[in-house]
């Protein structure tokens, strides 16, 4: 079992004011029989979050920064070293020059609507040698030599954020971007929309380019992984009270799973996430002197979770 868990810490004011406060009995339990294994530092800046690095790494997908292709990798069929990209459809706010993008998931696109705005944007996404498919109601795949060898910033780095700083650097995209802007201001999706009182669905981002070599094959881990995303979506939206809720019920949960798997003797793999860094822990054969050890030197989960 590999537990990988985002948002184990973020830096969102109102979770950052919860971390303190956080019991995680069985968290600290299953760290107790772990080793750790593996740091994964870097910056908030960084275009590819460390859980999907965590992830890809797992998978044993390239892990160039802003160019993880995780979208060549759910693309079935694909053919051999095509370039590919996730498109999603999304909700830019301006407020004070500042613009800012919500969380996709809150949109609540229906198959219809997603469909509608499809065959409106495939003609001139084609006129760039694009072409889209359907993979989720709001969420495309895009096929195109313009993805190649693009650096873009997960949809998990831009939610709740200015946009300006995360935008990827392509003349070509960005124009097609406004483009596609000023057809979705008028078209009828969003009309009937606005009369639901729902958000405009004004845009749409470009994450998961590149392409994987053309002999590549995923070689997961063994076993199961879990990523459970619930720590996620409190994180976005800066919910410190959900937050802490959602690391409750999720040490209640998964983690007490694995505390019992290790207690059974199963190989556990737990990979605990932040913003800037993910760490790695294993069961591990431990020394007389280091089981001796541990418990003078074990720091509790609030503290291992604030270095990440």
């Amino acid at each position: 079992m590999h537990l990988l868990i985002p948002f184990a810490s973020c830096p969102a004011n109102a979770a950052r004011a919860a971390l303190p406060e956080l019991r995680l009995p069985q968290l600290e339990r299953l760290l107790a029989g772990l080793t750790r294994v593996h740091t994964d530092d870097d910056t908030e800046a960084s275009l590819s979050p460390p859980h999907e690095r965590a992830l890809a790494r797992s998978l044993g997908l390239p892990l160039p920064d802003g160019r993880i292709p995780w979208a060549a990798s759910a693309a079935a069929g694909a053919p051999p070293g095509s370039a590919w990209a996730w498109i999603t459809l999304c909700h830019w706010q301006s407020r004070s020059a500042r613009i800012s993008m919500g969380d996709p998931q809150a949109l609540g696109v229906t198959a219809t609507e997603s469909q509608l705005l499809l065959h409106a944007m495939q003609p001139y996404f084609a006129e760039d040698g694009i072409t889209l498919s359907e993979h989720a109601p709001g969420r495309w795949l895009a096929q195109g030599e313009p993805f190649r060898d693009l650096a873009c910033a997960a949809l998990d780095r831009v939610v709740g954020r200015r946009i300006d700083a995360w935008m990827p650097q392509s003349p070509l995209l960005l124009r097609l971007q406004n483009e596609m802007q000023m057809l979705l201001y008028t078209h009828a999706v969003n009309d009937c929309r606005a009369e639901q009182g729902l958000q405009a669905i004004n845009s749409f981002w470009i994450s998961g380019a590149g392409a994987l070599p053309a002999d590549f094959a995923v070689t997961p881990d063994r076993g199961e992984t879990v990523m459970p995303m619930a720590l996620r979506d409190a994180a976005v939206r800066d919910d410190g009270a959900a937050w802490a809720l959602a690391w409750q019920a999720l040490d209640a949960g998964a983690v007490a799973q694995a505390v019992q798997r290790v207690q059974q003797g199963q190989a556990v793999t737990l990979t605990l996430c932040g913003e800037r860094s993910a760490q790695r822990f294993e069961v591990r054969p431990v020394g007389l002197l280091r089981r001796m050890a541990r418990p003078f030197r074990r720091a509790s989960a609030p503290q291992l979770l604030s270095e990440l």
